[in-house]
């Protein structure tokens, strides 16, 4: 007659031990995670206002003024589409600043001489996203 053999498995101590160190492994890498995406976001919105702005200073040495709107920039080639706002993640809320009027021709048309992001939230280093050029 056959003794049964003791059936080998894991103790539930043993358990809770690897669970306890995968989840600190995963939080870890979460917090990781969510501050390379922040970083990318960031580089993104550096990038966009910058292409923005670019846009905005050829269309000026080009044709003497600053555009009325946005879409203008789209519109002439001066740039392929609108860009995201990487914070807000919307095409609609970039916020514009208007050229000031020139005091010699009150009546004259001005145009939108800077863009900044539409979010209020702050960067790592403190400064909101919305004061960024």
């Amino acid at each position: 007659m056959r003794v049964p053999s003791r059936q080998r498995g894991f103790t539930l101590l043993e358990l809770l031990t690897v669970m306890t160190i995968l989840a600190l492994l995963a939080t870890v890498g979460l917090a990781g995670y969510r501050h390379k995406t922040l970083v990318a976001r960031e580089a993104v919105l550096k990038e966009n206002l910058f292409q923005i702005n670019h846009a905005l200073e050829q269309y000026r040495a080009d044709r003497g003024k600053y555009p009325a709107t946005l879409n203008a920039l789209r519109e002439l080639g001066y740039l392929r589409d609108i860009p995201w706002d990487p914070m807000t993640r919307s095409r609609d809320t970039w916020v514009t600043e208007f050229e000031p009027p020139d005091p010699e021709n009150p009546d004259s048309e001005v145009g939108i001489f800077r863009v900044r992001s539409g979010s209020a939230d702050k960067s790592e280093d403190g400064v909101p996203y919305n004061e960024w050029q």
